[in-house]
């Protein structure tokens, strides 16, 4: 799996989504969460805005996922 230095992440809004944000319900995997909310207390800033970040820059980048099915 690849990894991510999020050290570089712009905690401030991103040009991206410059506060059109919307809120949603959404299905996380406890996992997912538990590693943003560690992740979180590492960096200083709350979960959910680090997973906002995360996903915005993935949108930013253009990032496909890529999956492998077993």
């Amino acid at each position: 799996m690849k990894e991510y230095d999020i050290t570089s992440l712009d905690a401030n809004m991103s040009s991206y989504d410059k506060g059109k944000k919307k809120q949603i319900t959404i299905k996380i995997n406890n996992n997912t969460i538990d590693y943003f909310r560690d992740l979180s207390e590492k960096v200083g800033i709350p979960y959910q805005t680090l997973m906002n970040l995360y996903l915005t820059e993935c949108a930013e980048s253009n990032r496909k996922l890529k999956m492998v099915w077993a």
